[in-house]
C-alpha cells in the first residue's frame, strides 16, 4: 500500500456486488486516483487479487458529509465477477497532495 491511511478513509463504497478486501480496495483506490489525476476515462487493473476495468464517471457525489469524484469498476476476483461503485474521499485526494478546487485558499 502506498498510503499510510486505511482504505476506508481513502474511498467510500457506494455499491459493491461482493465484499471488498483491503488489498482490493487499495487497488481500486490506486487506479481511481491515477484516473482522476490524469483526467482519464478508463484504466485496466490486474494483479493477484483481480482483473478488470476502472472507469472515471466524471461526476461528483455527496453521501452525507462525504463527497468526491465517482468511479465504477467491473472486476473479476477469486469470488467471481462483480461491480463496485465508489468515490474518492477528501482524505483520499489529499493523501497524495491533491486538494480539491473548492477547498483551496
Amino acid at each position: 500500500m502506498s498510503s499510510s491511511q486505511p482504505y476506508w478513509q481513502l474511498l467510500s463504497v457506494l455499491f459493491s456486488s461482493f465484499p471488498l478486501t483491503p488489498t482490493l480496495a487499495m487497488t481500486l483506490y490506486e487506479a481511481a486516483f491515477d484516473l482522476h489525476a490524469r483526467d482519464a476515462g478508463t484504466t485496466k487493473v490486474a494483479g493477484d487479487v483481480l482483473s478488470g476495468t476502472v472507469r472515471n464517471l466524471r461526476k461528483h457525489a455527496l453521501l452525507g458529509t462525504i463527497g468526491g469524484p465517482t468511479f465504477e469498476a467491473e472486476v473479476e476476483t477469486e469470488r467471481g465477477k462483480g461491480t463496485v461503485r465508489f468515490l474518492l474521499t477528501k482524505e483520499g485526494l489529499e493523501s497524495r497532495g491533491h486538494v480539491p478546487k473548492h477547498l483551496r485558499n
